[in-house]
């Protein structure tokens, strides 16, 4: 008997990833990858800061696109190497993975953000937990002035700005590389991971120097990485959280949304 082809919406569901054990053994590789990713991040945001040095932006970028680029190629064979809500809900909303893949994935990506700021917490000193914010991602910063304590930083609607457009150059420019089967193949996955780290850097230097804002770390970029200082760390961090989550979900569906208008197929020649 032919067995019966799943349903559309079966196969945006996708509820047998609910009892999959290879679905599930990714998780676990989501959850590390993204606890290491939150763990080094934030370490090297609080070392640039502290470090005597004019560039201390370009410094954290370029350690940040190494960092990237390491830890994706070391969950790719066993996830895809998303490590990123970001990634994986766009990987969603272009039928790339079912809905209960995304979320055992941004679950176990949240979940690794967390244990990523208990270890930072774990290592660093509690004067520099208190004074960095454990390297999360901020929108403003209370600073003590003549006439009592004064909050400098970057409003809420020109944060979100800076998230949609960051998350939506990183996926037109890296994402759709990593997406689209033939262009993947044809530079290497290799070179792929390269460039997504690059592009990433490279977003962290433009939205921390564009603004030149006391008390703003720039675009997030990645929604776990900001949840898990956030629960763990607490106060300050809050203010504001929402723009880390609804900016690159309103990229994701930006992103989504050109994929759909453009053709599958479609070469150029001069």
């Amino acid at each position: 008997m032919e067995k019966q082809k799943p349903t559309i919406l079966g196969e945006i569901l996708g509820l047998e990833d609910l009892f999959s054990p290879t679905v599930w053994r990714a998780s676990v590789a989501e959850l590390v990858g993204t606890a290491a990713l939150v763990f080094t991040l934030d370490t090297i945001v609080i070392s640039t800061i502290q470090m005597e040095t004019r560039t201390p932006n370009l410094i954290l970028s370029v350690l940040a696109a190494i960092i990237i680029t390491i830890l994706i190629l070391a969950t790719f064979p066993i996830s895809g190497g998303h490590i990123n809500p970001l990634v994986t809900f766009a990987a969603l909303l272009t039928r790339l993975i079912s809905l209960s893949k995304a979320i055992i994935y941004i679950l176990a990506q949240c979940a690794g953000g967390v244990f990523g700021a208990l270890a930072l917490k774990a290592v660093v000193d509690g004067e520099i937990e208190k004074t960095f914010s454990l390297g999360g991602c901020t929108l403003t910063v209370v600073a003590p002035g003549p006439n009592g304590p004064t909050v400098t930083g970057l409003e809420t609607g020109q944060a979100l700005w800076l998230e949609i457009i960051c998350g939506f150059v990183f996926l037109f420019a890296s994402g759709w590389m990593a997406f689209d089967q033939r262009q993947a193949k044809a530079l290497g996955r290799v070179n792929v991971f390269i460039i997504i780290g690059v592009v990433l850097g490279l977003l962290v230097f433009i939205s921390t120097t564009v603004t030149a804002t006391k008390g703003y770390a720039g675009a997030g970029l990645n929604p776990a990485r900001c949840l898990g200082p956030a629960i763990v760390r607490g106060g300050h961090l809050w203010d504001g959280h929402w723009v880390f989550w609804v900016g690159p979900a309103i990229a994701c569906v930006a992103f989504a949304l050109y994929t759909k208008l453009i053709p599958h197929q479609l070469s150029y020649t001069i």
